[in-house]
């Protein structure tokens, strides 16, 4: 049995069925996983089988079984036998938040493990949080340091029981210890650490609390003045803060929580969910500012839950870093790290092996889709399209901002978990960490590597590095293509599909013209693409500038659509005209009249800062990538805004060359380069917001609610790219449609662009396991260097 099949108390499933069915065996991990020894009927073979199949455990998940004949002998019975070392092919399992029977005994008074804050069996608790190595045993993990006493060791060894070979069962006889100290000194705190860490937060203080994959900062929620004391130590300026509740119930005071919510917020992976923020309560503004959301999460420990039972209102529970770090994850380096932002420390003395954030899950159009893929998804593998028969191991390297990486082995893709942004020195130090960590827990040894094409990414200029030291072959991939392959992979489109029309919406990503692109309408499949149309390239004032300062933009697409002076003269009474003209405007002319520092961008990402800054959201400066159009976005949701007409834009043949690596021809498109009726060719298409902006003034001057001019951007611009994908899938003989890019975590523009298409007859495909921005880009990446490789 190969797939999730160590560490989910899968063998004792094995053998309690067997012995079910009086068959004659053994079972035991090995490197490929689970190998089942059995002799007896064909009839209980093929019933264990079945069984197993319909009755996995809940974390276990069967990829494939192989069966062949085995001509030992068996000893009468069924037993579990010791785990044998071989080429590891199974998985590790991500870790698992808290399972019900384990909370259950945990909050009873008479149990064994009563408030033991390290209570887990084999369907809850870390796994890759702590694994050091596979096959997954005890002597693997951080926990080989604690010895089981024989009430653990008796609950270890028999198959009958839940905790049957989960490798980190512990009890407070045996197994790690709660500490609370004092930072900066790390002077022990007497009582209770979890009483008396509860009491310090109620009374204001942050607290700095070992999580499973890494230290995370708690305070007081409701409690203005500590929320506004962790933002400035934190030095994070307006990045939403991650809450965490005691339960649903509690949740709902602040938040509407659908179906399809609570069932992801109570699931093992109960990641961070963002929820609409309307209920009778409220938070102060300042834990999420400019937004409609707040992202909850349940308690996802025992240590959690021991906290929050005996409080009242909700927690920010946000990763233990300053803004842009690594979370700390080792107690020196948090007591160095931290020190600065906790008053007192919550740790414990059971290592971490492996940083994991938490992950954030979004539920658009009915479906749960993740944002950030970490603890409770990573590493879970995705198995690879029919027509990727045997690929050999790649290795791509992903992107610069929410990093990952990804290994093809033995037909499934490992993506690892969210890893931040490479510009930050040690997020790329943890970054590499992680690649040599997969390399040995995979044992993987990879005959390509696939990079971004982008010559200044440092995950490409690592694969460059690194391909020519080891002599590797180097498939470098279009970021749009690989945006789009990755949504085909993890749709499971098959290789020898026809192509598909590739919606990719984000902020930047390195074009084949040397230009920087990002809202592309493609004609791809894996192999390769055509780009059909794009965004109106406009200039980035100040290049790298532009993306954190929304004006620049702004000035930038208002200047393209129109002449200056004229807009000055028109629209004199807007404060967005006044505000742009006290900027240093005469500078950015000479800057775009000369070519100095204005890179071209087909960037979908810099017109929603555009249009977020003529609305005076983030006009000088936002605090991170994507708050002025998280804050657009809200703002379109708001009441006021649903009778908005869209804005218009306009569409029109380019007079720049297509960029096509597609091989031989796309179909649909006659060799002679003519299509459709009237044997117009069918060259690169611009969408331009020019119309738009014209629009958008004249309502500003009209005082035309923001909430409704927000909406008409959003439903326009959804339905420009709509209308133009749609015909050129008519003209292209395509019926599907593929959707990725960051932009697409829009959740109003995805799902006006989606309902248009499927209003139109076409098929869409879009992220849900992945997310739609980079955090993807290396299954895609991966998936193109196969096809190649595949293909010759």
């Amino acid at each position: 049995m190969r797939g999730r099949v160590q560490g989910v108390g899968f063998r004792p499933t094995v053998w309690r069925i067997a012995r079910d069915l009086r068959l004659d065996g053994e079972v035991l991990n090995d490197g490929g996983g689970v190998l089942i020894r059995v002799s007896g009927s064909a009839a209980a073979i093929a019933a264990l089988v079945a069984r197993l199949e319909r009755e996995p455990p809940p974390l276990a998940r069967i990829d494939c079984i192989e069966r062949r004949p085995f001509t030992g002998r068996l000893p009468p019975g069924f037993r579990i036998a010791a785990s044998e070392a071989g080429a590891p092919a199974t998985e590790i399992a991500p870790d698992a938040a808290l399972c019900p029977a384990c909370a259950a005994e945990l909050l009873t008074p008479a149990a064994r493990r009563s408030r033991y804050a390290f209570t887990n069996c084999t369907q809850c608790g870390p796994r890759l949080a702590i694994v050091r190595g596979i096959p997954y045993d005890r002597s693997r993990t951080t926990m080989a340091a604690f010895r089981l006493c024989p009430a653990c060791a008796a609950e270890y060894e028999n198959p009958a029981d839940r905790r049957f070979h989960a490798e980190a069962i512990a009890c407070p006889a045996c197994g790690p210890r709660l500490a609370l100290a004092r930072l900066p000194e790390l002077t022990p705190c007497a009582g209770d650490p979890i009483v008396e860490a509860a009491r310090l937060i109620n009374d204001g203080a942050i607290v700095a609390v070992k999580g499973i994959g890494g230290y995370q900062l708690a305070c007081d929620a409701t409690n203005a003045g500590a929320v506004a004391k962790l933002r400035r130590r934190k030095r994070r300026d307006g990045k939403p803060f991650a809450l965490m509740a005691r339960d649903i119930a509690m949740i709902r005071r602040y938040c509407t929580v659908d179906g399809a919510e609570e069932a992801v917020l109570r699931s093992p992976a109960a990641p961070i969910v963002l929820l609409r923020a309307d209920g009778r309560e409220t938070l102060p503004a300042s834990i999420a500012p400019g937004l409609d959301r707040l992202g909850f999460m349940l308690p996802t420990t025992p240590l959690h839950l021991l906290l929050l039972r005996d409080l009242d209102r909700p927690l920010v529970m946000t990763s233990g870093n300053l803004s842009d770090e690594p979370q700390a994850t080792d107690d020196a380096d948090m007591a160095q790290r931290l020190a600065g932002i906790a008053d007192y420390a919550l740790t414990h003395d059971r290592d971490i092996a492996n940083r994991v954030d938490d992950s954030v899950v979004r539920v658009v159009r009915g479906q749960a889709r993740l944002v950030r893929r970490a603890r409770g998804y990573a590493p879970a593998p995705i198995m690879l399209p029919p027509g990727f028969d045997n690929p050999p191991e790649i290795l791509a390297l992903g992107g610069e901002l929410k990093a990952t990486f990804c290994l093809l082995k033995d037909g499934r893709a490992i993506l690892s978990q969210h890893l931040g942004d490479l510009e930050h020195p040690a997020a790329f130090d943890d970054y590499k960490t992680n690649l040599a960590l997969y390399r040995d827990l995979f044992v993987h040894r990879p005959t390509a590597l696939a990079a971004d094409r982008h010559p200044e990414y440092l995950s490409a200029k690592l694969a460059r590095d690194r391909a020519a030291a080891e002599g590797l072959r180097l498939v470098e991939v279009q970021h749009h293509h690989a945006h789009i392959a990755a949504c085909l992979a993890e749709n499971g489109r098959p290789l020898a599909a026809a192509p598909v029309i590739g919606i990719a919406l984000d902020g930047l990503g390195w074009g084949d013209d040397g230009t920087l692109w990002g809202g592309e309408v493609l004609l791809a499949d894996y192999r390769g693409y055509t780009r059909l149309a794009c965004l109106m390239p406009v200039a980035m004032p100040g290049g790298a500038a532009a993306a954190r300062e929304p004006w620049r933009n702004l000035y930038a697409h208002l200047t393209r659509a129109t002449d200056w002076p004229e807009l000055e003269q028109r629209f004199a009474v807007l404060p967005i005209i006044k505000r742009l003209a006290a900027k240093p405007l005469a500078t950015i002319d000479r800057m775009l009249a000369r070519g100095i520092n204005v890179p071209p961008a087909s960037s979908t990402g810099r017109l929603f800062d555009a249009v977020a800054a003529a609305l005076e959201i983030c006009f000088d400066r936002q605090a991170n990538e994507g708050d002025a159009a998280m804050r657009l976005e809200a703002l379109a949701a708001s009441p006021g805004a649903q009778s908005a007409d869209p804005y218009t834009f306009a569409v029109y043949p380019s007079a720049a060359p297509q960029n096509s690596i597609m091989p031989g021809l796309a179909p649909g498109i006659p060799a002679d380069g003519r299509d459709g009726p009237g044997h117009d060719a069918l060259g690169l298409h611009v969408i331009d917001p020019a119309p738009m902006w014209e629009a958008l003034l004249r309502d500003l001057a009209r005082a035309v609610p923001p909430a409704a001019i927000a909406a008409g951007f959003h439903e326009g611009l959804a339905a420009a790219v709509a209308t133009t994908a749609e015909r050129l899938a008519r003209r292209c003989g395509v019926d599907t449609i593929a959707l990725s890019g960051g932009c697409l975590q829009n959740a109003l523009l995805f799902a006006a662009l989606a309902d248009r298409l499927e209003a139109a007859g076409l098929t869409v495909l879009s992220h849900a396991r992945l997310p739609a921005n980079d955090g993807g880009l290396a299954l895609g990446q991966a998936a193109v260097a196969a096809a190649q490789l595949i293909g010759g």
